[in-house]
């Protein structure tokens, strides 16, 4: 199946919905989400993107419905947290995400490096980055690349360098102005936000990424709330239908519509 037939199914899968099963779940399924590039997308309180589509698919033919609320990155986080979202997609798998969720992976991710020219990048590793006070660095405020990335922003912001930005693109226009030196970021977070921003999309032809040894390859996917008031049947039904994604391989092969940038592989790959 091409992939124009493949995205065409997943559009017609969604419009018949209503007819694929009868309701299993007793109630819907709360999602809130952040944009993040294509992996999500929100036009005004539109939701859509690689993941909500997918979700929407696999809900239908389970018999359960979304519901999708538009929040920023670090309160989908404390909703996670506190048991008010049934889902936490698409996150990176963490320890501290592991105490909340029970997590179902669909690719591999990792953060690099991320500069814009005409600047050039300086350091190649975490412990130079930090050796090399004069720089600034900009953040995600809600992302997490687990151990070293968590102690990277507590030593950054014990020397006053550390910025924590709302989205992708806010990090993006920072590193236009000269506000922050770099980011620590994956690079398909950046250029999928600008990519749907008429205003700031032509950063993306200056943005240059590295990955460095500390930052490795980890899986990112989706989490189950082990909190929420799911019950333990809707629970494992909705557990089931990520597995499903990951099994049928959707979540990359969308990746590889939606991302062309030549550079691809060395922040998403399959797993």
């Amino acid at each position: 199946m091409t992939k124009s037939w493949s995205r065409a199914l997943i559009v017609l899968l969604i419009g018949f919905a209503p007819v694929l099963a009868q309701p299993q779940c007793a109630r819907p399924l709360q999602i809130p989400v952040a944009p993040i590039g294509f992996a999500v997308t929100v036009v005004g309180q539109q939701v859509g993107g690689i993941y909500p589509d997918l979700l929407r698919v696999e809900a239908a033919k389970a018999g359960c419905t979304v519901e999708f609320q538009v929040v920023p990155r670090s309160r989908q986080e404390m909703l996670f947290e506190i048991g008010l979202a049934d889902l936490l997609i698409p996150a990176r798998r963490s320890a501290r995400r592991d105490e909340y969720g029970i997590f179902v992976p669909m690719i591999l991710s990792r953060a690099e490096l991320l500069w814009m020219q005409p600047r050039s990048l300086t350091v190649h590793s975490l412990a130079e980055l930090l050796d090399h006070r004069e720089l600034r660095v900009g953040v995600v405020r809600g992302y997490d690349y687990d151990a070293s990335y968590q102690s990277l922003l507590k030593q950054l912001l014990a020397q006053s360098r550390l910025t924590m930005t709302a989205d992708p693109v806010s990090l993006a226009r920072m590193l236009d102005t000269g506000a922050i030196d770099l980011a620590v970021v994956t690079p398909t977070a950046v250029t999928g936000a600008l990519r749907g921003d008429s205003k700031w999309g032509h950063l993306i032809e200056r943005l240059r990424s590295e990955p460095v040894e500390e930052l490795s390859w980890a899986e990112s996917g989706a989490y189950v709330a082990r909190h929420s008031s799911l019950n333990a049947a809707d629970r494992q039904r909705v557990r089931a239908m990520l597995q499903n994604i990951d099994r049928s391989g959707a979540a990359w092969r969308e990746f590889q519509h939606y991302y062309p940038e030549r550079n691809l592989s060395d922040s998403v790959r399959a797993r």
